[in-house]
């Protein structure tokens, strides 16, 4: 299942209801849905604020795994940016000794089993799966 969202936060709605889609059709397990949702949502939001630079629309893709799903969010026009190498977070310094942004990645990368990252042609792609198991 692939759908192209518009660059706007209006979209997210969207979104959630191509992961409701997908996970009826498919019969996905029901508990990984939070996590492929959170997951979708947050880099959804990142590549609309900070790839200011591209109008074009971003392609989401949803495939069965062998025990999940696999989510792949394509950004195009835009600079390389890797999640993987986003700084880490000090989850346990108080709030007011920590520096805002990069909590959302940070869950986002102790959440799902696997990540990867594809840069070619000014094209960003993120793949994330979740598994079952």
């Amino acid at each position: 299942m692939e759908q192209k969202f518009k660059r706007s936060f209006n979209e997210l709605k969207n979104i959630v209801t191509m992961t409701e889609s997908m996970f009826q059709e498919e019969g996905l397990e029901p508990n990984l849905r939070n996590v492929v949702d959170l997951a979708t949502e947050e880099l959804f939001v990142n590549m609309v604020t900070y790839n200011t630079e591209s109008k074009e629309d971003i392609l989401i893709q949803m495939l069965p795994h062998e025990h999940g799903i696999e989510v792949s969010l394509t950004d195009y026009n835009v600079e390389r940016f890797d999640p993987r190498s986003a700084g880490s977070v000090d989850v346990g310094a108080p709030l007011d000794e920590r520096t805002p942004g990069g909590l959302g990645l940070y869950l986002v990368l102790k959440m799902v089993d696997s990540i990867h990252y594809e840069y070619r042609n000014r094209q960003s792609k993120i793949t994330f799966i979740v598994d079952r198991e």
